[in-house]
């Protein structure tokens, strides 16, 4: 049990969850969105409300659970043994897939310092940056996250400064004339036009990659001084501040580049940068965006790690996914993991750096969803020794709600590819079990 002064308060837990979530959605969705166009700044906010509805869920959760280290704690005692393993798989799966998608936007940014001969091979750049972080995590956690403060304060700062110059070139103009993009000439992922509120629901998936982490105090409740309330403020405030910056940045891009600069762009904030104040800042933007990327992507990959090993401890995984080394590393499992995304970065290649981000995301939100909606369903259901108050219904009412919005706003391909993987995955763990 942490002692009480060395537990985190309100604000530090706050800053937390912004910081996991404001990533590779922040850097590269303004690319990925403009073959949709600047109404996705509605999505933006329909967005966060899905968000505050589901973090005000894990909250609750976490009053009833404190010592939360995976999705199977509290998914077992409500739904049973195979409900956990799949909320825990699926969560772990999420994750290890999502860390490609921050490897497409760190490398995206990186690839504009880079001499020509060297950009040509963005997929290679990606798998390098993979396997960089995987040795970075070797060494632990410790040195993982002394490295993911720094590039917060060294990436995150320069971005900053572009968005608050970037409103003296803000275009109302640009902004309307890219409204709903369907249907341009220049758009070859959305080459037939699309009503508007179909495509404001149809931008969910994607952006709602940007708000994963939403759960992150609840999973270290634990860390929290007095967890039954600052872990509601906690998670809502994290909330609350990615949603402001995300809706003010989205804004902003699409009101200074042109949606098929952008469209084609492997580094959106960079394009602003050289539009506000010349060509130098877009490389300055280009390392601040790369190098917080690159934070994100060590950070999140020792999160992969731990998720594999709470579920080998469960007996989810196999149990080498379970092992450390002398460092608190699970590095063993991390191998196997970093191979996997090796193979998906092949498989999900694609014309842009946008459309390959956009396949990743789509798949990873599909999958978390799941999760969310099971924690929702967990909610409502209650245990024999926590029966779910009026409030609790309701709250889990919603989030299942939330989370069908956003399964059924994607492409019935994405469904029919998340739930093949669900069923395998379940299967395998059934056999595994009988036989066990």
């Amino acid at each position: 049990m942490n002692e009480p002064g060395r537990r985190i308060g309100p604000l530090l837990a706050t800053f937390m969850v912004a910081n996991n979530m404001i990533g590779s959605g922040f850097f590269l969705l303004p690319a990925s969105l403009a073959s949709m166009g600047s109404l996705t700044a509605l999505s933006w906010i329909l967005a966060t409300v899905i968000a505050a509805v589901l973090g005000l869920t894990f909250a609750r959760l976490a009053r009833d659970y404190p010592d939360l280290e995976s999705p199977a704690d509290y998914v077992t005692p409500a739904l049973g043994r195979d409900a956990g393993f799949l909320a825990t798989t699926l969560y772990w799966l999420s994750s290890w897939i999502g860390n490609n998608a921050i490897a497409v936007a760190a490398f995206g940014y990186l690839v504009l310092l880079l001499p020509g001969p060297f950009a040509e091979y963005q997929i290679f750049g990606q798998i390098a940056l993979l396997w960089a972080m995987f040795a970075l995590n070797l060494l632990g956690p410790r040195p993982v996250a002394r490295f993911q403060s720094f590039c917060l304060l060294f990436g995150l700062l320069p971005v900053l400064v572009v968005l608050g110059g970037g409103w003296f070139r803000f275009d109302p103009a640009t902004f309307e004339a890219a409204w709903n993009t369907t249907g341009a000439a220049w758009n070859s992922e959305n080459p037939q036009g699309v009503p508007d509120l179909h495509m404001v629901f149809g931008a969910l998936a994607p952006i709602f990659w940007a708000f994963i982490g939403l759960e992150t105090t609840t999973m270290v409740a634990a860390v929290v001084r007095h967890p039954e309330r600052n872990v509601a403020i906690a998670t809502l405030g994290g909330i609350g501040i990615a949603g402001v910056v995300y809706v003010i940045s989205s804004v902003l891009v699409m009101g200074i580049v042109p949606a098929d600069r952008l469209f084609a762009s492997s580094a959106p904030f960079a394009e602003v940068a050289a539009s506000v104040f010349g060509p130098w800042a877009a490389l300055m933007i280009a390392g601040a965006a790369a190098l917080k990327a690159t934070g994100t992507l060590g950070g999140w990959m020792l999160v992969t790690g731990e998720s594999g090993a709470r579920a080998a401890q469960r007996g989810f995984l196999p149990a080498i996914f379970g092992r450390y080394n002398r460092n608190g590393a699970a590095h063993t499992g991390l191998f196997i993991i970093v191979l996997a995304m090796t193979a998906v970065t092949f498989v999900t290649e694609a014309e842009t750096i946008g459309q390959q981000f956009t396949t990743i995301i789509n798949m990873a939100v599909l999958l978390v969803s799941v999760v969310y909606a099971a924690a929702g369903l967990s909610l409502l259901v209650g245990t024999a020794a926590r029966r779910p108050s009026a409030g609790d219904r309701l709250l889990g009412l919603g989030a299942l709600a939330a989370c069908a919005v956003l399964i059924f706003s994607s492409s019935w391909m994405d469904i029919a590819g998340a739930m093949v993987i669900a069923l395998f995955f379940w299967a395998v763990f059934r056999l595994a079990d009988r036989r066990g």
